[in-house]
């Protein structure tokens, strides 16, 4: 089973930028997991934000974070990252790191990862 700590959420002003991380442990190699962002904000369902394949060499996102969102991943530092630009007030969200040793291929559902981290909070000020 995989632990995942999120980190690097921030009260930030709309336009602002962040950079969130999700550190893995509990595995050996977190090259066997594809990956994911998910976003709860309030009154909202959780929603699929960014995922990416085992290799990093595939990635998705929803569309309304394509252009600004960037997912990468460091095999060697067991790291996911999610890169957030030109934030907007609509991100608002607790983000969560999620984790499965299943293929991806596509926008996965939140039901397709089965390791989740606790969360960190994004606020985006107007």
């Amino acid at each position: 089973q995989v632990q995942l700590v999120e980190s690097g959420g921030a009260l930030v002003q709309a336009g602002g930028s962040l950079r969130l991380s999700c550190a893995a442990s509990g595995v050996t190699f977190i090259s066997t997991y594809a990956m994911g962002w998910f976003r709860l904000a309030p009154g909202k369902e959780r929603e699929f934000v960014a995922a990416i394949t085992r290799g990093g060499e595939g990635f998705y996102y929803t569309d309304s974070v394509k252009g600004r969102f960037t997912i990468s991943r460091d095999n060697a530092k067991n790291t996911l990252y999610l890169q957030m630009n030109s934030l907007k007030p609509e991100d608002t969200a607790l983000y969560y790191c999620a984790a499965t040793r299943s293929t991806l291929v596509g926008r996965p559902p939140a039901s397709f990862f089965n390791n989740w981290g606790q969360g960190t909070q994004v606020t985006v000020s107007s």
